[in-house]
């Protein structure tokens, strides 16, 4: 079983990273649209990812984010539900 403190720290990481990656795709898509420099989101925030995607409708025509975000979220789900979570 996981202590208290571990679920803590790695959920405000979870809810960190999720929240940092949302706040960075609205800013490749405020910067895409006056064409000035990109940037990339983090690993490990495909939640944060996805919802920006969808909110600020960035990187929705780019195959390879429209299926590599979603994976990525499934994969994250697995991870806390099994591991964090240490559900059979």
């Amino acid at each position: 079983m996981i202590s208290g403190m571990d679920i803590s720290v790695g959920g405000l990481y979870f809810i960190a990273i999720n929240l940092l990656t949302f706040l960075l795709y609205g800013l490749d898509k405020y910067k895409a649209i006056r064409r000035e420099w990109r940037i990339m989101a983090f690993v490990g925030g495909a939640f944060g990812a996805l919802s920006a995607m969808r909110i600020f409708r960035h990187k929705t025509r780019k195959g390879r984010f429209r299926l590599m975000i979603p994976l990525f979220c499934l994969l994250w789900g697995y991870i806390i539900v099994h591991k964090v979570l240490e559900i059979a």
